[in-house]
Order: structure tokens, then sequence, then C-alpha cells
């Protein structure tokens, strides 16, 4: 293994210690899901709204995946308030 594919892959295998995707995450699902019948947003049209692919939103509900800042705001706008909320309701 060459210099190179040893950090892509120590940076690939690196854990989120702290938890702070799945804070996320959680935070992201309460928030989609606090709307009764016709604001009650589902997984589906969120990633439809944000442009990500459904299965990824799965995993970024459930804290599984990374999660860019361009993925942030555009959760945040579908859900109509600032990145910086979702971000302080995950203690963030």
């Amino acid at each position: 293994m060459n210099t190179t594919q040893a950090v892509t892959a120590r940076i690939s295998q690196k854990q989120d210690g702290e938890g702070r995707l799945e804070k996320l995450g959680k935070v992201i699902a309460r928030a989609r899901q606090e709307g009764d019948g016709p604001t009650l947003i589902t997984q589906e049209r969120l990633a439809n709204a944000t442009g990500i692919d459904r299965a990824h939103m799965s995993r970024l509900e459930r804290g599984k995946s990374n999660v860019t800042i361009l993925n942030v705001l555009r959760v945040a706008d579908a859900l109509g308030m600032p990145a910086s909320e979702l971000l302080r309701r995950a203690g963030l």
C-alpha cells in the first residue's frame, strides 16, 4: 500500500467518536416529523426538496453517513429554518 492509499484508508475509516452525526441526524428526523397531516414532511419529500438521494437521506438521519455543509444548508432550507438552528438543536 502506498502513502496515498494509506491516508485514504485512514480517512474513510475515521469514526465520529462524539456522535455528532447521529445527533444531527436525529434533529433532522425530528424536525421533519414535527408537522401533522399536510405539513408532515416525509423522508422522500425532504430528499426530493434537497436534491439528496432518499437512501442517503436515510443514512444522514441515522447518523451513518457524513454530511456536507451544503447538504446541511439544503436540509435547513427545506425545513424552513436556519442551519444554525439545526446545529443548535443538535448541541453542535
